[in-house]
This record gives C-alpha cells, sequence and structure tokens, in this order.
C-alpha cells in the first residue's frame, strides 16, 4: 500500500471525527461513508460511556475532538516528512494497549498503519468499545488495511516487534516475556507543573485542564506541582473554582472524601477547597482528587530534582522553567511528534526489518 493512499485514508477518518464535537454532533453530507458509520459512532460512543464509569461523555468527544484535529492532510505529512517511509518491509507490530483514558493507545495504532507495517492489538478492557470501530471506518475508506489490521484477546504470538504500555509491575512481565524481540516497552509516569508565584489567574485556570482533564488518569495529567517555598496558594485555589463542578461525578466525589478521610486520620497535612486536596508528597503519581506538592528554593534546585527524576516525568507545565516546557492548559493537546515517553515510535519502526 502506498504511503500516499495511507495518509489520504486517516485524513478521511479525521474528516469523519470531525462531525462529534463537544458541541453537538453534525452529519456532514461530503464525509464519505457516513450513511452506514455516523449512527453506529454515536452509539459506541455512548457504549464506551457506559463501558468505563470514568469515560464520560465530555471526556470521549474531547478525545475524538483532538484527534480530527491533527488527522489532516497538513499535519501528517508535516509530521512524516523527516522519515524514510517508502521502503518499508511489513512486518508485524504488537501492540499493547493501556485504558486509562478514551482512545488512549490510538498514536500507537496510527504511528504502526502510517509507517507500513502491520498492527495486531491488545487492547484493556476498559477502553475496547471505540477503536475497533475507527478502525472498520479505516478499512471501509482504504480496505487495504484488512490485511493490516488485527485484534485479539487471545494468547499474545505472531508478532516482529513489541509496542507496550502498562505499570511499572506489568512492565517487568512484558521485558521477561517480549525482550528477544525490538521493542518499547512503557512504564508509570506522571506531569507536573512548575509554579514560580508570578503566574496570571488565567495560566493558573488554564492548569486546572491539565490536572481535572480525564480526572487527571492520563500520563499527561498533572498530579503535582512545585511551587516555591512560602507559596501562598490562594490565587491557585481561586484559580480552580471553575471546575468545583467535578464533584458531579460520584466516583470522583468518592474518591476525594476517601483521601481526605485518609489523610486526616493518618495526621497529615493537607490544604482542600472542597474539591481537590492538596498534599506535600515527594511522589508523583498522586491519587485521585489529589494534587501532590513540592517546596523548592531555587529554580537550579528544582531543575536538578526534574533532571533525577526525568524517567518518572512525562510533561512539564511552567513558563520558561526549562526549554521543555509546556504551556498552561496545554497537555492535553499533543502534537503527532510529541511521543510517550520522548521515544521516537516511528524512527523505532524504521530500523525493523
Amino acid at each position: 500500500m502506498l504511503l500516499n493512499n495511507r495518509i489520504n485514508a486517516f485524513c478521511e477518518l479525521g474528516n469523519f471525527l470531525s462531525q462529534f464535537k463537544s458541541t453537538g454532533y453534525e452529519k456532514i453530507n461530503t464525509v464519505k461513508l457516513n450513511a452506514g458509520f455516523f449512527d453506529e459512532m454515536i452509539h459506541k460512543i455512548d457504549n464506551a460511556v457506559h463501558h468505563n464509569g470514568w469515560f464520560t461523555k465530555e471526556n470521549v468527544i474531547f478525545s475524538i475532538e483532538q484527534w480530527s484535529t491533527i488527522l489532516t492532510q497538513k499535519e501528517l505529512q508535516k509530521w512524516i516528512s523527516g522519515y524514510s517511509l517508502t521502503e518499508i518491509t511489513p512486518k508485524t507490530i504488537g501492540v499493547i494497549m493501556a485504558g486509562n483514558i478514551p482512545l488512549v493507545g490510538f498514536h500507537d495504532f496510527l504511528s504502526v498503519l502510517i509507517s507500513g507495517h502491520k498492527i495486531l492489538v491488545k487492547q484493556s478492557s476498559n477502553d475496547n468499545q471505540l477503536l475497533p470501530f475507527v478502525a472498520s471506518y479505516l478499512i471501509a475508506i482504504e480496505p487495504k488495511f484488512e490485511d493490516y489490521i488485527s485484534f485479539t484477546t487471545e494468547k499474545f504470538t505472531g508478532f516482529d516487534a513489541i509496542i507496550a504500555t502498562g505499570s511499572n509491575n506489568t512492565a517487568r512481565y512484558f521485558e521477561h516475556y517480549f525482550g528477544k524481540v525490538p521493542n518499547i516497552i512503557r512504564k508509570n509516569r506522571n506531569s507536573i507543573a512548575i509554579l514560580t508565584g508570578d503566574e496570571t489567574t488565567e495560566e493558573l485556570t488554564a492548569l486546572g485542564e491539565d490536572i481535572f482533564r480525564y480526572y487527571g488518569l492520563g500520563c499527561r495529567s498533572v498530579s503535582k506541582i512545585m511551587v516555591p517555598e512560602g507559596y501562598n496558594f490562594d490565587l491557585f485555589f481561586k484559580s480552580m473554582f471553575p471546575y468545583q463542578a467535578i464533584m458531579n461525578s460520584a466516583k470522583y466525589a468518592n474518591n476525594y472524601d476517601y483521601n481526605k478521610a485518609v489523610y486526616l486520620m493518618s495526621n497529615f497535612k493537607i490544604l482542600e477547597n472542597g474539591f481537590l486536596l492538596l498534599k506535600e508528597d515527594e511522589s508523583y503519581a498522586s491519587p485521585i482528587a489529589t494534587l501532590f506538592y513540592e517546596t523548592y528554593r531555587s529554580k537550579n534546585d528544582v531543575l536538578q530534582v526534574i533532571e533525577a527524576d526525568k524517567e518518572k516525568i512525562q510533561c512539564i507545565v511552567g513558563n520558561n522553567i526549562s526549554t521543555s516546557c509546556i504551556e498552561f492548559g496545554q497537555t492535553q493537546h499533543p502534537k503527532l511528534s510529541d511521543y510517550a515517553d520522548g521515544v521516537d515510535i516511528i524512527e523505532f519502526l524504521t530500523k525493523i526489518n
């Protein structure tokens, strides 16, 4: 299958997904194969919401919208322009996906197929409603993809390389079983924000999007903030106020109440505003409804900490603290070239022979 055919198929998928927005669904007559897929996509979105209590309709649609905006000719061409993908001999790439947020494995799915390889997908049971249907649309647009896309729930065999995402514990299992083939094995990572005390209300409110989107379950979700010694949290809490409706989620509210009770009974010092708990902690992976924080004395000190812990950190949010900083409110808007764990998947895939 030619590279241009693969790109065009994903562009058509982007057009299809663009009909499902947070502002409502809009059936566009020029979108291909709408008669057989539009209504069924609505059904699949509803299934995803009912299947996983953390997958609210808002978050499912948010994920779909993000992909629709970058599955364009311009973005796809820009992304792959630096790679040589015309002489790829197709291999079967096994991809084991996480299930923490909607369509969390789509970037791996896209990367394998756009590079010219075949994909064998093993999904998490937490996120298995949307991707098979999206794949069926892709195959309907470009029938040659039928020989390139497979899903399995059985024992994982018949692959030439592996991309696997899981916890630190499952990573050890992955390394044991898949260590003899080319592999990318991802472990736990979390994202942080570095505050200086000079942030505006608007910037801190935008940070709330990084904290609360997907209930903080994504590896790009900010689970910890670094603040200067003596930091006044008043403006921070005031800026978080627009997100108070998150307590309308019974699952989130239950986690908030549970964690608050545990911290109080354990005599931990916490700060809270009725829907977010702040706990001073050196760890990065904070529980749902909790944001860890740590203080620093100087910019140099905080840079040393994040350098020492770089294998635990996915994204860094802040104002020019380091060259890798992301703007406030942008962690859930990654570019196609923003690779998980900083590992270039396309480069990896071009070297498999």
